[in-house]
């Protein structure tokens, strides 16, 4: 149980680390490497916990691409 905790803890400090970099290649690898931690996740602690953790890894990867919508806006107008 302290394996997978410390896994998804990794995972999200890498998330956290490179979330101010908006390359595509570096979004697919913590969306690739997040997916079989999600799913340890969710063997380890339930479907609740799972869920969870899936709306925290999608809110990660997501915050960067609004705030590249957000600059571009601003520089069209």
């Amino acid at each position: 149980m302290i394996a997978v905790s410390g896994l998804a803890a990794v995972w999200f400090v890498a998330a956290l680390a490179l979330s101010g970099r908006v390359h595509a290649p570096t979004g697919w690898a913590l969306t690739f490497s997040g997916i079989p931690v999600l799913g340890l996740v969710t063997w380890q602690f339930g479907p609740l916990i799972g869920l969870i953790a899936l709306m925290v890894a999608l809110f990660l990867l997501r915050t960067p691409l609004r705030a590249v919508r957000r600059r571009a806006g601003r520089a069209v107008e």
